[in-house]
Formats: C-alpha cells, structure tokens, sequence
C-alpha cells in the first residue's frame, strides 16, 4: 500500500516543435475514461494505459516536475484540449430588461389609457358640436385647441416610455455590476500546480491538460485528474454523486478525480486530464444550459406520478468550480428565509397598493357619477346617438385621472431604492474589503445581534510564531540557545517538524530588506517551521533528504483528530511515525517523555497532570497555542493495521511541548468594543483549549472583567445541552447561550449548534440575528446555516468561501463593523426614501382626489404627476439611497425583526409635511386667482388651453417636494438636515438637476405638461413657499413624538402569530419560524424586484382566484415562475412537497417560500 510513485520519466514536457498535436490520447478518449470510476477505472487505467506513469508520458508532461509553461506548449494544449473554463450564461439584452419592463401592469393601463385618449382626439364625429352635447362642462374647445387634444395622451406614452427606459437600464447596471463582481470573485481564485520543478499559484482558468496540481485538504478541484500520489486522501463527491460519504481515494483502488468535488482531508498530486466544459461538472452544466425551454420540460417531467412537485435538486452545488459559471450560481442557500427588510417592504408595498387602488376606483366612480348626474339628471338632457364620443372623451379623462391616482398612489420607487441602494453599497464594501456574494446580506448584517467569531485569523493576526518550548524536562521562556538542547534531541525536532507538516508550507525571505519572514502554508506548521529555523538548523535540507514520494502513510491534520502523523520506513526495516497536534490530544497517547539526557522516561498519567498544571496552564493562560511533538517506533517483524488509527496513535513519547503566540490585531479590541456599543454581543467559538482561548478574549475585550460570562469547552457545552439520547434540547440551550461568550475547543458540529440554536431560540422579545466567520472546509454548514456568513479570503478554503455570504478579503475582523455599518446604512436609507416618497404619495394622492371630485379635474394633470412621481421618485431614490454611512450608525442597538419600517418620528413627519402641504395647495387652489390676480384655472372645459393658475399650483408642489427631500435626510428627528450634505455629491446633483427640469417643464413645457410660463415674482413666492418646508420641518422636530399616542408605525415584520394555519407545508419542523414569517411577501419580492405594483397584484390574484382582470394577467407567469423556482433551488437539507389538491398559484407560494427562489445571486429573481 505504497504511495510511492514508480520511476518517472526524464524527458520534461515541452512539446518538441515537429509533433503536431500528436498528444498520446485524444480529448474524447480522455474523457470518456474519466466517466469511469474505482475498480473499473483501475482495469481500464492498466489495459489502455499502462498505468498513470504512461498517461503523463502520452500527455509529454513529468509527474515530477510537472509542465515546462512553455507558452507555445500551453498555447498548443488549450487547443487541443480546451480550456479550463465554462462560458457564462448569456446575459440578458437591453431589449429583453425593457420588455420586462412594460409587464408592469399599472404602465399597461397607462398605455391602454393614453392609446384611448389619442384615438378619441383624432377622431371627430359628425354633430360634434351639437349644441346639447358638450356645453356640460363650459364651451367645446375652437380649432386650434383641438388640434392639441393629442398632447396628452402622447405626452402619458413618452412618459411611460422614460419610465421603462430607466428601470431596464437599471436591471442591465445591477446585472452588469454583478458579472463585474463575480469575475472578481473568479480572478482570486488561485490553484497550485508544478511547472519546471517549480510549485507556484495559477489562476484556474490557467490550468491545462497534463498539468500536475497539488492537492490538499479544503481544495475544491478546479478539473479532473489522476492520482500521482496521495497521503490518506478523502474526498466528498456528493456534489456530483450526492453520495454523503467520503471517498477514499487511493492509487490502486480509486485514482480518479472529478472537478467540483472537495477534498475532505489528505494531500496528494494529481496529473489533469480534462478541462472547462470537457470536465465532468463542464458536461453537466453544459447539459444545464443547453437551453432555458428544455430545462422547463425537464422539471415537469420531474414531477413524480402521484403528482406532488418534490424541490429538484439540480447539480449546482459545485458552482465554484471552473470559472465563469458563477453566473449561474443560483444563490444555494438551504434554509435560510430571505431578509427582514425585504419582508417588511413588501407588507407595506401591498398596503399602500391596496390602498391606492381603493382611492383611485372612489375617484373615477365619484367623478362619472358627478358628470352623469350634473348632465342628464340636473341639466335634463337626452342621450344623443351623436354626442356618444363627446361623452367617452370626458370619460376616458376620468378613467386617466384614476389611473394616475393609482399611479402616483404606488411607490414604484422603492424596488429602485432598495437596489440602488444595495448595489451602491456592495461597491462601496469592496472598498472596505468585504466582497458581497448575495445582495441582501449586506442589509441583513445591520440587524444583526450576535457574532460568532473565529480565533486564528479573525481576532488575531495569524502570523504565528513559538516564543516558549519545553525541552529535555526544562521550560524554556524564550527561545532557547541551540547549544542548550541535546543534538539527538535536537535531530528529532528538526525531522518531527520538517517531515510531518505539509510540504507546501514553507518560509521564505522577505519581500522588502528588513521585513518579516513570509508564511506560506499552514501557519503553525509555519511557526515551527520557524522555530526550527531559530534553532539554527535547516529544514530543506531534510525534505530534500526525504521527499513527499518517500513517505510511507500520511494521516493529515483534521477536526475530528487535531493531529497529524506521518509515517517514514527506517533503514533497518521498521517503521518510524512523528505526531503533532494539540498538546492535551497528544501528551494523552504519550506513555514516555524524554528526559534532559535525551532518554525517554515512563510518562505516567499524574505526571502529565504535573505537566499540564506546570507548563500547559501557564503557556495557555498567557494566549498561547500549545503543540505537542512526539513519535514512534515500529519494529521491523509485523506491519501494524494503518487503518486501526486509535492503536497507531498510541504508546508515543513526547520530544516537546511548544507554546505559539499569535497575537491579537490591534485593531481588534477597538472593533469589539464598537460592536458592544450598537448593541452586538461578540462571541468567541474556537478548536483552540480554553485557557488559551480565555486569555485571547479578555484581550480582545470580549471577555470584561467582574462580569459573569461563560466560557464552555465543547464537550461541556454538549453534556449541557443534550439529552440522554444524545438529541439538543432547546430549552437548555435557551439557559446557556446567553452568558456564553467563549467557546472552546469546539467541532464543527458545535459551532453549527450553537448559531442554530440562537436563531431558533425564542428567549427575548426578537429572533436574533447572527452572523458566523468561519475559514476551514467544516465550517460551511454553520456558515450556511447563520444569516450571514463570512469567509476568510486569504486563509478561508474554497468550500468555505461556497458557502458564505461575504468575504473578508483582509480576514479582519473590523470589517465585520464596517459591514454592520453599511447594513444599517441601507436600512436607514430605505427609511429616509419611504420618508419622502410617501409624503409626496398622500399629498398627490389628496390632491388628486379632492381636487377631481370638487372642480371635476384633477389640479395636477396626468403628466404632471408622472413627472412627479417617476421622476422624484428615480431620482429621489438615488439621492437618498446613497447616503455615505457614519459612525453614528453604530451608537444605536440594532431594529430587530419587528420594529417597523416607519417609525412614530418618520409618521410624525411625513404626516407634518402633509397637512403643510396640503393647506398650501388648497389655499392655491381655490383662493389662488385672487393672491396672484390671475384667471381662476377652475372648471376650465376640455382641451383648454393651460392656466398660469393650475401651473402656479404645480410649480410650488414641486418646490415643496425639492425642499422636503432635504428634510428626509435625517429620520430620527435631527435638527440640522444639511449635516454632511456635501458628502453625497449624488444628492446635490440630484436636487440641482431636478430644480432646473423643473424651470425649463415650467416656461417651455406648453401644452405637453399643461403648463404656462409664469413670471418672477410668481416664481419667488414659490420658491419660497418651497424652502418655508424647512422651517416647518423644524417646528415638527420641536413637538415630542412621545406626546402623539394616536400615531401608527407602518411595515412591521410578520409576527408568529399572523400566520395562517393552512399555509403551512407539512414539513413544518424543517422550516424556521422566522422563514414563515415571510411567506405571504416573499415570492412576491423576489419575482417583482423590478416593480411593486405587480406584486400587489399578485397577492390579490392569490386571494380572489384569479377572478379579477389583473389576475388573469399574472396567473400564467406564476405558474411558469413556479418551475423557475423548482428549477432553481438547491437546498440540501431537505425537500419540500407542496400538497397534490392545492391550486398551481398557491403551490407556487408553497415553493417559494419554502426555499428563496434563487434570483440572479442578488436576492432578486428576475420572473
């Protein structure tokens, strides 16, 4: 069971220049072998091949020293055999984002209307101007005025069309910023290969056939390959098989290698044999995307007979594979409910829609009675056959001021300033080196409530250094002089560290004179590399002596061990094994120690407890990380079972105890104590032992002293949360959590226990919100199963950095505080747009209304309310939602599920503002002919010409509205509005610009916005009657919110209680609580990102049964959307049925709540 490789042949690989292409095995060959697996790739690899060592001489390539990187060489093979890279989905063109676009149904009303009205002004019946018909409302308009008729309804097109224009481009931005985002994400990731003897870090996409990679534990294998060599290497393949059991691969029994699997544990080297699409996640996905029709076929097929829609669970786990797929990557989060934010937009999206609905129908029904009544019942005319299109001009007016009611009533703006926001954020969070991989995680983490922090490399620097030893029965403080060890003693620490670490680790000089040492690898092997070096010694020169080939058995460093051991054959026939690993692990398989005379003495069980108290506890207790170096002889007559671990590791003697410091980032401390301050509590999860981990704690001031914290080690922690069967009790967990601040000595499955556990929890007023760091390969679970989870970029392992939400590009823990501020900053700014847009919203609305029922025409024409509505409401949401976020963000305890989106503060104001507004505009209206001495722009007939009256009214609604937004910059009641206005420069071109669209709709605008120029004294009264908003602003801040009771909150979060029994699947104990929170809203947001209006419709299909003329619209795609979203979802932990008898639109609620369609990786699925 050798791992040693046969002799391999001389000849490097450069392709001499006469072959052409004439590689010993054609791509095809290739791989169709590597469909083959275990035994019978072995027979194959043997027959055809002649084992591994000839595939390498048919591919020209060394399995030692790999590829000569000649580039014609490389050049040459990604032609024959492709390169390692998946071409991305293709991208959707600006055309199709503007026809998705114009779904929306309340612009297909608009369009129908002003199609209408178009059709109706070119159309002129004969009798037309009958004296009986048209004198209801005051004179039928002359020539010239009729000519105009077709302003308005060309005016509401155009509009509609910049409407369309601007959410597509912003849908083609988002989409393209994304692809930017992703390609960075494919650029970091680096893979080692040796090329000309040579180990050095590629790119992937660089890889190429008859490369040889090196492979070790947490990789994710960027292309298939066969095994060269390899030390106890296991491997989980379930992303390809969906088999959960790792597979151990091995030269005789499994060699293969396939692309997208992770390696579990072991190391080894393997030749690649296929790339990009010819490798075996590269057909899948190629089978995937060969077309979005054929896909939808297949998962109707998929159905199973007795009719229930099970979750297919499409091959994507191995999404970071080759490169460019990541486009496709369908966010894959198991479990886990979409974000707070999102929930509460859309409750409050739906309320506002229904209430405008409601308002608008009141409107038009209010304004045709009115008509009818003042002209058949009051005027007592007959209906003449010839006056009919007279009468559906002036109904059609109606039904055009209803619709824009409606329109100005709905916020479209708000899916624009959330993504505005979003995007505006992830860009910005680059910069402070968070690397965002799905959109809505940077919002979730400014509700967070509780970190759960690594150690190594988080909190502290992870450059790791040995600064005591313990050697020969003497504890050394420092470093200890070369002199001062025996050299046998001496001989056994330079080969137990040289040889039993892994040999990508290493140390090499300085880049810059005078800097520190670089570690590359595994930075404790790095430190006792290191502390070999301060011996004086040179552990090169050992690993030259004995290279990796000559190893015997490797059991690698993992979590469950937290040893490592290899295993070397001596020259006199036995067998020798180094151990390292965590001090306590080993010193208890110890049975002797050498003494100073470099003798090995009984080691019995009270003398280790002598030596933990005596040396371990006070290396521990001073943050250290102590190892323990031992090793063993096998005699040469019997070779022991290498497979019965537990007797290998046993009966060893200990050389030394070493104590590593890594010392905390200085930036740390400060960080903790920030996140304390917003209301975070930090809590420290670690393998490491728990004094050591104490002692970092209190260092970090996660720990404060005189408080009564926990600190658990996690064989403690489990006896204090399980039953006797062994299951986690919640109640216990409940007691604990709590006070714990310091987990120690902790598996993975505990770290995955503990977030579970406080997300489930139900202690407190409010669901926490927890984010979890994590950088090694069995952290993912607790990473996917936290809200947000954080990968480490630097020493995080590809598994990892799948299943995270952010990566820390700088492992630094402060940017978790950065992102905590970003997070808050896109919740306060959301808040800041609703401030401004619902003001806006109920004025217009009021406005409309009253002024249509009592003068028969709404004050504010419909292009002018567009003009207010789409363009205050694009350009408002850009000015707002890119406010730069402060430190202040951080002084206040996060909002938590519940809290609701406007506050009674936000209420106050925007109901201040209204009533301010409210009276002016009123008092314009009907008093305003005789302020400014002008003709009364009242009961003016159809088709009239423009009235400075109604464009005086217009201007200064206008005004207040600009002056207003600066008075939504601040939410919690400040005074002063214009604090660091400067900052958003994107905020004062917003309000320049709008100010000078403004003047030029106003003098040139004509007929179009039904405007007339106005003179300068008219425009100073309302300017001035603008900036009089922010002196009332001041004297809404002046009344104490606290002394209005009868104030409502609006957007809360959905409470456990309102959830309605039926709608729950049957699999209830799988599903969070809180993600049921969402089930109602949720599909709606996520298909409708692009537009709010949609989804009001939606839920109201839902509830009607699609008996409504929208819901014959929507019902179509919602079923179609349901097999996008079965399509899409890859949830792991388990499968959701929706019931046989349910209708399709609830099943497809059923599917989408139960699991977040995945969008285009940004939270948002594009229906």
């Amino acid at each position: 069971m050798t791992n040693n490789v046969a002799d391999h042949h001389p000849g490097n690989s450069v392709a001499e220049g006469n072959h052409e292409g004439d590689f010993g095995c054609s791509m095809v060959e290739l791989r169709n072998f590597m469909e083959l697996r275990s035994a019978e790739a072995v027979a194959r690899l043997n027959d055809s091949y002649g084992g591994v060592q000839n595939v390498c001489k048919r591919l020209k390539t060394s399995p030692v020293e790999g590829l000569s990187g000649n580039p014609t060489d490389l050049e040459k093979r990604r032609q024959v055999f492709g390169q390692n890279f998946i071409p991305p989905k293709k991208a959707k063109t600006f055309l199709q984002l503007v026809w998705e676009a114009l779904q929306d149904v309340t612009l297909i009303i608009l369009e129908i209307a002003a199609i209408i009205s178009l059709g109706l002004s070119f159309y002129h019946p004969p009798g037309g101007d009958n004296e009986l018909c048209g004198q209801s409302s005051g004179g039928v308009e002359d020539e010239g005025e009729a000519q105009a008729g077709w302003i308005e309804g060309a005016a509401i097109l155009f509009s509609v069309i910049i409407v369309v224009l601007v959410t597509a481009f912003n849908d083609w931005s988002k989409e393209k910023q994304f692809r930017g985002l992703q390609s960075r994400i494919e650029q970091e990731q680096k893979f080692t290969v040796i090329r000309k003897g040579q180990v050095i870090q590629i790119p992937v996409a660089e890889i190429v056939v008859g490369d040889i990679a090196q492979i070790k534990y947490g990789d994710l294998l960027p292309a298939d390959g066969i095994l060269i060599q390899g030390n106890d290497l296991k491997i989980d393949e379930s992303s390809l098989t969906g088999e959960s059991d790792h597979v151990k691969k091995s030269m005789d029994k499994d060699p293969m290698l396939l692309s997208g699997t992770h390696v579990m544990e072991g190391s080894g080297r393997m030749v690649v044999t296929a790339v990009g699409i010819n490798s075996q996640t590269g057909i899948i996905f190629t089978l995937l995307g060969a077309g979005e029709g054929d896909e939808e076929k297949k998962v109707k097929k998929a159905k199973t007979q007795d009719g229930v829609a099970l979750e297919i669970q499409p091959l994507k786990s191995q999404e970071g594979v080759e490169n460019e797929e990541k486009e496709k990557k369908k966010v894959k989060v198991p479990k886990k409910e979409k974000s707070v934010l999102q929930g509460k937009l859309t409750r409050l999206a739906v309320q506002i829609g229904k209430a405008g609905l409601l308002m608008s129908a009141i409107t038009v029904i209010i304004l045709v009675l009115y008509f009818v009544i003042d002209t058949f019942g009051v005027q007592k005319r007959p209906w003449l056959a010839e006056c009919t299109p007279i009468y559906i001009q002036y109904f059609v007016k109606f039904f055009i001021i209803g619709v824009t009611v409606l329109v100005v009533a709905v916020p479209e703006g708000l899916p624009l300033a959330v993504t505005i926001s979003l995007a505006y954020s992830v860009k910005k969070m680059m910069k402070d080196n968070n690397l965002v991989r799905h959109l809505d995680a940077c919002e979730t983490m400014g509700n967070a409530t509780a970190i759960c922090s690594d150690k190594t490399g988080t909190l502290t620097m992870n450059r790791m250094t040995v600064v005591q030893a313990y050697v020969g029965d003497t504890h050394y403080r420092q470093i200890p002089d070369p002199e001062a060890i025996l050299p046998k003693i001496l001989d056994l620490i330079v080969h137990g560290v040289a040889i039993n670490s892994a040999y990508t680790s290493k140390i090499l000089p300085p880049e810059k004179e005078g800097g520190l040492p670089r570690q590359v690898g595994n930075k404790t092997e790095c430190a006792l590399l290191g502390f070999v070096l301060d011996l004086k010694q040179d552990y090169q020169a050992v690993r030259n002596e004995v290279p990796e080939e000559k190893l015997y058995k490797v059991y690698t460093f993992n979590s469950v061990r937290k040893s490592m051991s290899t295993v070397l054959r001596s020259s006199g026939g036995g067998f020798r094994m180094y151990s390292k690993g965590a001090s306590e692990i080993i010193l208890r398989k110890c049975t002797k120690i050498l003494d100073k005379n470099g003798e090995p003495r009984v080691f019995k069980v009270k003398d280790r407890d002598e030596m933990v108290k005596k040396v371990i506890e006070p290396m521990a207790c001073h943050g250290l990380r102590t190892i323990c170096l031992a090793f063993r002889d096998f005699p040469a007559d019997a070779e022991p079972d290498w497979d019965s671990e537990n007797e290998i590791l046993s009966d060893l003697t200990c050389i030394a105890v070493v104590g590593i410091e890594d010392p905390v980032r200085p930036e740390v401390p400060d960080a903790i104590l920030k996140c304390q301050r917003a209301g975070i509590t930090v809590r420290m999860v670690t393998g490491d032992n728990i004094n050591t981990a104490r002692a970092i704690a209190t260092k970090c001031g996660i720990l404060l002293p005189g408080e009564d914290f926990l600190c658990l080690e996690g064989k403690e922690f489990n006896r204090l949360i399980r039953n006797e069967k062994g299951e986690v009790e919640q109640e216990q967990l409940d007691k604990i959590w709590p006070k714990l601040r310091v987990l120690a000595r902790s598996s993975p499955t505990d770290k995955h226990t503990l977030v579970k556990g406080i997300i489930d929890s139900t202690v407190g007023d409010q669901r926490q919100v927890v984010a979890v760091t994590g950088d090694g390969t069995n952290d993912g679970p607790a990473l996917k199963k936290a809200d947000v989870g954080f990968a480490m970029g630097i020493a995080g392992t590809d598994v990892a950095k799948e299943a995270s939400d952010i990566i820390l590009t700088d492992d630094n823990f402060t940017s978790i505080v950065k992102a905590v501020m970003w997070g808050r900053n896109v919740y306060d700014s959301i808040s800041k747009f609703l401030q401004f847009q619902l003001t806006v919203n109920v004025v217009a609305v009021i406005v409309a209304f009253t002024g249509a029922c009592i003068t028969q025409d709404s004050p504010l024409k419909a292009v002018q309310m567009l003009w207010v509505n789409l363009i205050m409401d694009t350009f408002a949401s850009l000015a707002l939602a890119t406010e730069p976020p402060s430190e202040s963000l951080l002084l206040r305890k996060p909002y938590g599920r519940n809290k609701p989106l406007i506050s009674r503060t936000m209420m106050k104001n925007i109901l201040g503002h209204a009533v301010y507004q409210l009276t002016i505009i009123f008092t314009l209206l009907f008093a305003g002919e005789k302020f400014f001495d002008i003709d009364s722009g009242r009961n003016a007939p159809l088709h009239s010409p423009p009235t400075e009256h109604y464009t005086i009214v217009f201007n200064t609604f206008v005004m207040m509205q600009l002056f207003n937004e600066i008075n939504a910059r601040k939410i919690h009641g400040e005074r002063n509005v214009f604090e660091a206005i400067y900052r958003n420069p994107i905020f004062c071109t917003v309000v320049l610009g709008t100010f000078a669209a403004q003047i030029i709709i106003v003098e040139f605008g004509g007929k179009p916005f039904s405007c007339s120029g106005l003179t300068l004294s008219q425009w100073f009264w309302c300017i001035f009657i603008g900036v009089g908003e922010l002196l009332w602003g001041q004297l809404i801040c002046t009344v104490p919110t606290s002394h209005l009771k009868f104030l409502k909150e609006a957007g809360h979060g959905i409470t456990k209680e309102e959830i309605p029994e039926e709608e729950l699947p049957e699999d209830v104990d799988e599903i969070d609580h809180a993600e049921m929170e969402l089930r109602r809203g949720q599909i709606l947001w996520f298909r409708g990102l692009n537009r709010i209006q949609t989804q009001m419709d939606v839920v109201y299909t839902f509830q009607t049964g699609a008996s409504s003329l929208q819901g014959a619209l929507r019902r179509q795609p919602s079923i179609v959307s349901q097999h996008h979203d079965v399509k899409n979802v890859s949830s792991p932990t388990h499968v959701a049925l929706s019931s046989v008898n349910s209708t399709p639109t609830t099943s497809a609620v059923a599917a989408a709540a139960a699991s977040p369609p995945a969008g285009n990786q940004s939270g948002e699925c594009v229906p």
